[in-house]
């Protein structure tokens, strides 16, 4: 008789539960996620809202206070984001400030939205004549080669080859090469951006202080030496590029969270 007393008492408290369609229980989840919201503990708040929906289907009243609180969890967890984002980009800013300098930007604003950075030894009035690798990196942190070629006669070539003895990185095919002319002298270019450069830009990088053979590739070949200047340039070149990408995509995660923390204000407005 006990246990048959016992069975009906918890029988009872069941349904008593479900009668309100579980609003009690639900009550309880939202307390802790409102406690884990005032930590700023956002996924775990995010958990007990929609563990709501999942057990408690039928507490209505409930599940609209969830929504609200949901929304107050999403624009608390974007405006913990922006602050990350902005502190993040100052350090990024600083980083830049200390190196600027180092690096030409050349830009001409009459045609130009985005400028180029180069290293001072690689400008064009400076290597008139000259067959080398020279690299830029555009203010939007994109690094990119270019192989110049002007050594006299046709190589109509469209890749470079970089190598310390045995090792050697080589690029595929340029996307972008071209051919003019100078007072009679042929004037061949090549492009080619870091990630489809055939991972010339990090065997430079990493062989910077060694003696690095550059080879032009086409109909003929052409061969010659890295100078140091170029080989730093390449390896200074690509952390600035480093540094601006960086910002780039903070840049890119500001306006996201912009966007949604507009988005959720003005459903909380709506549901005002």
């Amino acid at each position: 008789m006990k246990k048959i007393g016992l069975s009906a008492f918890l029988a009872l408290n069941l349904l008593a539960g479900c009668g309100d369609g579980g609003e009690k229980q639900a009550q309880l989840h939202l307390q802790k996620a409102e406690a884990a919201l005032a930590q700023e503990h956002f996924n775990g708040a995010k958990l007990q809202i929609d563990s709501i929906k999942t057990l408690y289907p039928k507490a209505f009243e409930a599940r609209k206070q969830g929504i609200r609180l949901m929304q107050q969890v999403d624009l608390k967890e974007q405006q913990k984001t922006l602050l990350y984002l902005d502190s993040a980009l100052q350090v990024k800013q600083a980083q830049l400030d200390s190196i600027k300098g180092n690096f030409v930007l050349e830009k001409d604003t009459a045609y130009q939205e985005i400028g180029n950075y180069f290293y001072p030894t690689q400008v064009v009035e400076k290597n008139l004549g000259r067959s080398f690798l020279r690299a830029q990196v555009s203010e939007l942190g994109e690094m990119s080669l270019t192989s110049i070629y002007c050594a006299g006669g046709k190589l109509h070539h469209t890749a470079v080859k970089v190598s310390v003895g045995d090792t050697f990185a080589e690029t595929p095919s340029s996307k972008d090469s071209y051919e003019t002319t100078d007072l009679g002298r042929t004037i061949e270019k090549a492009d080619y951006k870091l990630g489809e450069d055939g991972g010339v830009v990090d065997f430079i990088v990493l062989n910077q202080d060694k003696n690095i053979q550059l080879q032009f590739i086409g109909e003929k070949t052409y061969r010659t030496a890295m100078q140091k200047t170029d080989r730093k340039a390449v390896a200074e070149l690509l952390d600035l590029a480093r540094i601006l990408s960086g910002m780039e995509e903070i840049r890119k995660q500001q306006k996201e969270a912009n966007l949604k923390i507009q988005f959720v204000t003005r459903k909380m407005e709506e549901n005002k």
